[in-house]
This record gives C-alpha cells, structure tokens and sequence, in this order.
C-alpha cells in the first residue's frame, strides 16, 4: 500500500537533530563572516539548511543542486540587473530564467530561486557570486556532510 499524501512525520529526535544541523551552518556562517570579516550569508540559505537536514536524500538537497542552484541563480540575476537594470519584467525574466537553467543543468533547488530576488533588492558587485554565494554555499555543504557523517547518516546520497 503506498504512503499516505501529506506531511511527513518527525520523532523528535529526528527533529533535534534537524535543529542541531540548521544551527550548525547558520552558526558557522555567522561565525565566519564575523570573523573573517567576509559574507558568508544570503537569505536563501535559511531554507537550504532546512532542506538539507529534514530531507538530505532527496534531490534537491544535495551538493550539486546547492552549489550549482545557488551558483546559478545569483549570476542570472546579476546579468539580468547588469543588462536590463531594475525592471520588473527583467527581475521575473530572472527568476524564470535560472529556474529553467537548474532544471536544464540538474541543479534544482528551490531556496535559490530567490537567489535573483535578493540580487535586484541588494544591487552588489560581482564579487557578490563568490561571497557571499559560492563560499557560502560551498561552506554549507561541508557542514552538512561533517553534521551528517558524525550523526551517522548517509548525506550526501550522490556528489553528480
């Protein structure tokens, strides 16, 4: 008999551990921007923690969809700001456009598709891509699977 449709359901264990792994990387990232006097942190990462700890084995929670997704959507915001300035068919053109790009590239993971949203309100320079997008990103996946490996939990369930 297949699953019911709806919410899944949490031992709270599982929920503590969830809760422990989202305040390992937003910790880590507040830490080190603090510390290193670089941004780590973009609002989108808030949901990729979520995704990674309460769903690591699915598609949208692994390394490539959370590198490449969040890659992605950052610069096709950047290049649409850069080439259409701040209109508001250019920011949807975005957001329709990176979703295609992770979906064509197999890097699809839905908190990035704010990704251009947070570009168009924040207008940065390019340096924006590496940090705090790509560092932090890459940061977030490094936690994960040092969470993840020291709870005893397979994460992540395939690199490519």
């Amino acid at each position: 008999m297949p699953a019911p449709l709806g919410a899944p359901r949490y031992t709270l264990g599982v929920g503590a551990l969830a809760c422990a792994g989202v305040f390992a990387i937003i910790g880590v990232l507040a830490l080190s921007s603090y510390n290193l006097g670089v941004m780590l942190l973009l609002g989108s990462f808030g949901s990729s923690a979520v995704m990674m700890f309460t769903f690591p084995e699915i598609h949208f929670s692994q390394p490539r969809s959370v590198i490449g997704g969040h890659f992605i959507c950052t610069a096709v915001g950047m290049a649409a700001l850069l080439l259409f300035g701040p209109a508001w068919w250019s920011l949807a053109s975005a957001a329709a456009v990176s979703v295609a790009l992770m979906m064509l590239t197999r890097t699809l993971h839905p908190p990035a598709g704010s990704n251009p949203i947070i570009v168009f309100l924040a207008a940065p320079k390019w340096g924006f891509l590496l940090f705090p997008t790509l560092a932090g990103a890459v940061v977030m996946v490094v936690v994960a699977v040092l969470y993840h490996r020291a709870c005893r939990r397979t994460y992540p369930a395939y690199w490519l």
